[in-house]
This record gives structure tokens, C-alpha cells and sequence, in this order.
């Protein structure tokens, strides 16, 4: 013991300056960028790096499935008895129930965190969203205006507004077609989304998600994940074009 105990001694004195010598440079906070309009600068390509969409919940990894922690708070989704039931069912025929099969749009939240990168194009009454999946793309609207009534979206309808350096986003008027995962954790069109983007620094957001659902679920819950901002030279969204892979793969049989 007596030598490791030297070793210490010896890398903890190294670390304090001698006499003439400078003292080590330590790293300075980056600021928040901001826009013309003091809004924080979200513009640029971030990805989620985890395994929501494959599931939500903690999980043991298993053929297509990487394992997952979960993004859950408290690691429950409050299911109504029937809808755990259809929940089961879905898990069960994931492999081709999953709406993501045939190419469907994945909804909110879901495009956030599928394992593809997205772009945020901010101005001052808009934020648009380009997604690498099968072209999606989402407008935030910033600027007071009210919800569309009577119509139903696989991406809803996004109405924004900031709370100090955090974004708020409400979504409502999906349809019910589209799953939050491909473990089958599903909701109906009364599906009520609202996201929050709070950045922690120049590179990174806190995603939070507060998901309410009175048709399937027994009170409102959230999950949260991080944000990074994909900082690689001359990076670019690319082309995911499911449509194409769906129809060769249906035409072939394969």
C-alpha cells in the first residue's frame, strides 16, 4: 500500500506551480450563443444519442434492440388497463406493426430521438426542422398564432414560445397512427405534446417531453434525453429515403 500511496503524493505535488512557474490555464465557460433578438442560437444539426426509439423504458439488449437505461421519469408509462393490454400486443408484432415499417411519418416526439440527425433553421416568429428520416419537416411557430382546429396531423401542429432561455413547443392535432417507440408504446389522436429545449451550453440541449393522452393513459408523464449539436466539418443532413427501401423490399418479397 505504502507505494501507491507515494505515487499519489508524488502526482498531487505536480500539479501545484513552483516558484517562477505559471499557473495551469484553466477552461473557461463557453457563452450561449444568441440571436439578433437575444433568443439562445439553436440553429445547426443536432442528434439524440440513446436508445429511445428503439424503447423507452429500461431494457436488456436483443436481436435489432441495442440495451437502454429508459428516458422515462420514474420508469412507468401510466397505462390504462385495456391500452397495456394493446401495449403487450404491439411489442409482440413489433416487427411489422411498427408504423416506421411501412415508412410512415414517426411523429412527435419520436422524430426527435430516431437514430438519424436533424437540422434547425431559427428566426425570429419560426423555427423550421428538417429531418434526415424520409424528409420531415416541422414549423414551430413563435409568433402568438393559434392552433389549426378540426384537422389531424402525423406530425401535429407546433405552436412555440420561449420561457426565458427554454423553448416551449405545444403539439396537438396528431392522428393516432403513429408509435412513441418500436416496443409498441402507442397513444390515440387525443395525443397533447409539449416539449421543452433548454440549452445547457453552446453544444448541448435538455429535451423534455411532457406527454398527455386521456384516452390511453391515467394521468400525464415525461421522459428527457440529451440534445448534441453534431459539430463535424462540412457536415450535412443526408437522404434516408424509406419510401424507396419500402417498395423493394415489397416488391422483391424480401
Amino acid at each position: 500500500m505504502a507505494p501507491a500511496a507515494v505515487g499519489v503524493a508524488v502526482f498531487s505535488l505536480a500539479l501545484i506551480p513552483t516558484a517562477g512557474q505559471a499557473p495551469v490555464a484553466q477552461p473557461q465557460a463557453r457563452t450561449q450563443p444568441r440571436t439578433p433578438d437575444g433568443k439562445p442560437n439553436l440553429n445547426g444539426i443536432w442528434q439524440v444519442l440513446g436508445t429511445a426509439h428503439w424503447d423507452l423504458q429500461p431494457h436488456s439488449a436483443r436481436e435489432g434492440f441495442p440495451a437502454g437505461q429508459g428516458v422515462v421519469e420514474g420508469d412507468d408509462i401510466p397505462y390504462q388497463p385495456w391500452a397495456a393490454a394493446k401495449k403487450k400486443e404491439n411489442f409482440e408484432k413489433r416487427l411489422t406493426a411498427d408504423p416506421l415499417t411501412k415508412c410512415y411519418l414517426p411523429g412527435v416526439p419520436r422524430i426527435t430521438y430516431v437514430p438519424f440527425p436533424f437540422e434547425i433553421v431559427q428566426t425570429p416568429k419560426y423555427l423550421a426542422i428538417a429531418y434526415e428520416y424520409a424528409h420531415a419537416t416541422r414549423i414551430i411557430y413563435t409568433d402568438g398564432s393559434p392552433h389549426v382546429e378540426a384537422v389531424d396531423f402525423w406530425m401535429g401542429d407546433s405552436r412555440g414560445r420561449w420561457e426565458g432561455d427554454t423553448l416551449v413547443v405545444d403539439v396537438t392535432d396528431f392522428n393516432d397512427k403513429t408509435w412513441f417507440d418500436m416496443a409498441g408504446n402507442f397513444h390515440s389522436d387525443a395525443l397533447h405534446v409539449v416539449e421543452r429545449y433548454t440549452p445547457t451550453d453552446p453544444d448541448h440541449m435538455n429535451y423534455e417531453v411532457t406527454i398527455e393522452d386521456p384516452k390511453v393513459f391515467t394521468r400525464p408523464w415525461k421522459m428527457s434525453m440529451v440534445l448534441y449539436r453534431r459539430v463535424e466539418k462540412g457536415l450535412q443532413l443526408l437522404d434516408y429515403d424509406c419510401v424507396g427501401f419500402f417498395w423493394e423490399k415489397f416488391l422483391t418479397g424480401k
